[in-house]
């Protein structure tokens, strides 16, 4: 967006600006499909465990049925590869580049904060505004984790459920570069995503550059009372080593378009 007139009184920028960001008003028809693309995102970046390999069938028909647009052309594109896998390849896959790769964390926080003080609060300040919508993840996982935020999005709708992914858009920019540069297929879930978000301002393009040269800030800190990494070490300088989670959450649900939520591993 174009830097606006300073003649232009400074509530009305402020309005203006707010305006462009905000999700344009959506019909029913819209906003159920918005639904379910946060959704079919949310289960995609999951762990691709026993349940949701047996799920791959569902799973793409239920993304044949979206109405035509980028983000479901881009999530057919990632289902052509994912129904075609064996499910050892695809936990393989998964693991590599989730778990392994320090700048594909889908840890949303921690490219905005990076291992300072920073980040703990912001991991609280994200599971007050889950609760706050009365939403409890029960510690299935951590709250910045991906697919969590993305089933909040999908729960609580575009306004105040899409503003944590807009606040961390700069970090899924980042997510989706080092996915197209590892070429892998996970890259068309992140650039499904990204297309039902504003437009990136020069302003994240400039941070993006300088997250994929420099990484996030670091800080030989924990993230109390969220933990540290492993068993009472911090994460050394320079490194990423994603949380710890706890056990697996599951609710049951008999499509896509029911909310569950599962963890990772």
């Amino acid at each position: 967006m174009s830097p606006l007139p300073t003649t232009i009184p400074a509530l009305i920028r402020t309005r203006v600006r707010a305006a462009v960001r905000r999700p344009a008003r959506l019909t029913p028809e819209e906003a159920e499909s918005r639904t379910l693309l946060l959704r079919l995102c949310s289960l995609l970046l999951q762990y691709p465990d026993a349940e949701l390999a047996a799920c791959r069938a569902v799973l793409t028909a239920s993304i044949e049925t979206l109405p035509p647009s980028p983000a479901a052309e881009h999530l057919a594109d990632f289902t052509t590869w994912f129904a075609d896998q064996e499910p050892e390849a695809l936990e393989r896959h998964y693991v590599e580049m989730f778990d392994l790769r320090r700048k594909s964390s889908l840890y949303l926080t921690y490219y905005l904060h990076g291992d300072t003080r920073r980040r703990g609060m912001a991991l609280l300040t994200l599971n007050q505004r889950y609760k706050a919508a009365g939403w409890d993840i029960d510690g299935g996982e951590l709250p910045d984790h991906l697919p969590v935020v993305l089933e909040f999005a999908a729960l609580a709708g575009p306004g105040g459920g899409e503003a944590p992914l807009r606040q961390h858009r700069r970090g899924l920019e980042l997510i989706h570069h080092a996915l197209a540069d590892a070429d892998s297929p996970y890259r068309h879930v992140l650039a499904a995503l990204l297309t039902l978000l504003p437009p990136p301002t020069e302003a994240d393009r400039a941070a993006v550059a300088q997250l994929v040269a420099e990484g996030p800030p670091n800080e030989e800190v924990g993230l109390d009372p969220y933990g540290t990494y492993g068993e009472g070490e911090f994460a050394p300088p320079s490194t990423f080593v994603p949380p710890m989670a706890a056990p697996p959450t599951r609710v049951p649900a008999t499509n896509p378009t029911t909310s569950r939520m599962e963890g990772t591993r």
